[in-house]
């Protein structure tokens, strides 16, 4: 079974901070009926850069950008069976939950959420996912 690898340009092209090469890291990768998405964060899809704002914002714009990938596949958070989180401050748990709440309306998945220290500086949250296509 090949490898099939997904590209959205409506989401950002994660991998190293410099700019300059390109990413050794796909956006997502669909094997069989599996799509597997790379660690989101909250980057402005053209600029590459993290957007303003608090936790609530950065996470409205990790998931938008896991959301594009996910079309691009032709999928949506209703396929997502899994979820994993990174916050880099876990007192912003509550309102990281709210947003994520309000984003899903609704939709459940499985989620683990940790506290850790995401590679880029000014990261707050990020989140990849694994979604069922079959």
């Amino acid at each position: 079974m090949p490898k099939i690898l997904i590209h959205s340009s409506q989401a950002p092209v994660t991998g190293f901070t410099d700019h300059s090469k390109p990413s050794p890291l796909a956006q997502a990768i669909r094997a069989g009926d599996m799509l597997y998405v790379s660690g989101q964060g909250p980057l402005d899809p053209q600029t590459r850069e993290v957007v303003a704002g608090g936790i609530a914002e950065q996470t409205r714009q990790t998931l938008g950008n896991l959301k594009a990938i996910l079309q691009a596949a032709d999928a949506g958070m209703a396929q997502v069976v899994n979820m994993r989180v990174c916050l880099r401050d876990t007192a912003d748990f509550p309102a990281f939950n709210e947003a994520f709440r309000d984003f899903m309306d609704g939709e459940k998945v499985t989620r683990t959420c940790t506290g850790g220290t995401p590679h880029r500086k000014g990261v707050l949250v990020e989140i990849d996912c694994v979604a069922y296509l079959g």
